[in-house]
């Protein structure tokens, strides 16, 4: 892979693409910047608000404190937050500057205010669709496919904007160019320049969250609890770091976080396991940069065969990518890297996402022992084999069979999954 060709520049626009930031949980976030566009359109608070979203969007919404509201949940105070202090031009930071009378404003308005919720009933994973009145006046907007990808807003019936193309494909670089072999080529040729920025925010926003969910007592405590008893063990100083971001994330922390793949929960996993080894490894910055870009893409890639939204928990792909990047960063080759990939697969594939909330944080710990056990499998010339289940020898076909099992095998888990947590 040379400089100039469209595979490099197109690795380096993914990586552009997918890392930017997100303050909170990005399925209710998502909701609050349909809300903030629909408003904008409106140009007034509106009255009645009637919200329309896939099983997904309300299964990682139901849960999980959205920031800067006081400690609310759910869809309605999403989009309340959005309607009332949210700026769409900052999309999935919509909500990042709301004012503590906002707050109030907030709860309030869902009191007042007429909120209805309904499933879409699409084969949509990921859909959006916000209408709202106010004295005869309407506005609608419309997100579909990506968490910020708005489609079509419209007001009194006439279209402001519509977007003719909505598939995946049209919403930046192709994924499927990403695998194995040229994800490490291209992290140990890369330019620095051309992938310093998105890399040195994502450690600096998830190195933060993290710091506050080791110092703070957020939900479950999961990361601090690892420190505080097993702490004395780098892989346990991994799975902390990584399980402490999940735990303020989730429980309302208003610090952004740099997402992978639409997910902070994913991009804090695919982040702060290899920060840590980097840190107590005593690598340089350049070797972190490159580490990081070899874990966000193998995060990227196990899941774009998935799809953004299933029944099966991203932090599992996040994980094993990590611990790629961890083998990475002590010299490990492409046979090693592979096999640490398909092992850790081995191990957590089958664990489900049944909504984001604190409890997350405990899954990602999970996800980060598998990745860096994968790793330690390898040097020691051991490896969970090909035939066993759904493994192959191949990487990439291991990759291709997790991605038929979450996106096809695991679609009636996922409506079971979200007919349990809506009874």
């Amino acid at each position: 892979m040379q400089k100039h060709d469209a595979a490099y520049k197109a690795y380096v626009q993914i990586l552009k693409e997918e890392l930017v930031p997100a303050m909170g949980c990005t399925e209710p976030i998502a909701v609050a910047y349909c809300a903030a566009k629909a408003k904008e359109a409106l140009g007034d608070i509106p009255d009645k608000i009637d919200i329309k979203v896939s099983g997904n969007i309300l299964k990682n919404v139901k849960s999980v404190v959205v920031p800067n509201t006081g400690g609310l949940t759910g869809v309605e105070a999403s989009a309340a937050a959005g309607i009332i202090g949210g700026k769409p031009e900052k999309e999935l930071e919509v909500i990042s500057e709301i004012t503590p009378a906002q707050k109030v404003q907030i709860k309030n308005y869902l009191r007042e205010a007429s909120f209805t919720v309904a499933p879409t009933y699409g084969e949509e994973l990921l859909e959006i669709i916000i209408r709202m009145e106010k004295d005869g006046h309407s506005a609608s907007a419309h997100i579909k496919k990506g968490h910020a990808n708005i489609v079509s807003v419209e007001k009194d019936g006439k279209v402001l904007y519509k977007k003719d193309d909505c598939t995946e494909a049209a919403q930046g670089a192709d994924r499927s160019l990403l695998n194995i072999k040229d994800i490490l080529e291209f992290a140990t040729i890369a330019d620095i320049e051309d992938i310093r920025e998105p890399l040195q925010k994502q450690i600096e926003c998830n190195s933060a969250i993290s710091d506050a969910g080791l110092a703070g007592d957020w939900g479950a405590c999961i990361g601090k609890t690892l420190n505080e008893t097993q702490g004395d063990l780098l892989r346990t100083k991994a799975k902390a770091a990584a399980a402490a971001g999940s735990d303020a994330r989730m429980s309302g922390c208003e610090l952004p976080v740099i997402i992978v793949s639409g997910s902070g929960n994913q991009g804090i996993t695919a982040s702060m396991p290899v920060i840590t080894y980097a840190r107590e490894l005593g690598k340089t910055q350049e070797q972190l940069y490159r580490a990081l870009c070899v874990s966000n893409r193998i995060a990227l890639h196990e899941k774009t065969g998935i799809g953004k939204m299933s029944a099966f928990c991203g932090a599992m792909c996040a994980g094993s990518a990590a611990g790629a990047a961890i083998a990475y960063l002590q010299g490990a080759d492409f046979q090693t890297i592979s096999e640490t990939i398909i092992s850790s697969l081995g191990i957590v594939s089958g664990m489900v996402c049944d909504g984001a909330k604190p409890s997350c944080a405990a899954k990602i710990a999970a996800a980060v022992d598998s990745g860096i056990l994968g790793y330690e499998l390898s040097l020691q010339g051991k490896r969970l084999k090909g035939g066993d289940g759904i493994l192959s020898d191949d990487v990439e076909r291991t990759i291709y069979n997790i991605g038929r099992m979450g996106r096809d095998g695991m679609a009636e888990t996922d409506h079971v999954i979200q007919a349990i947590m809506t009874e």
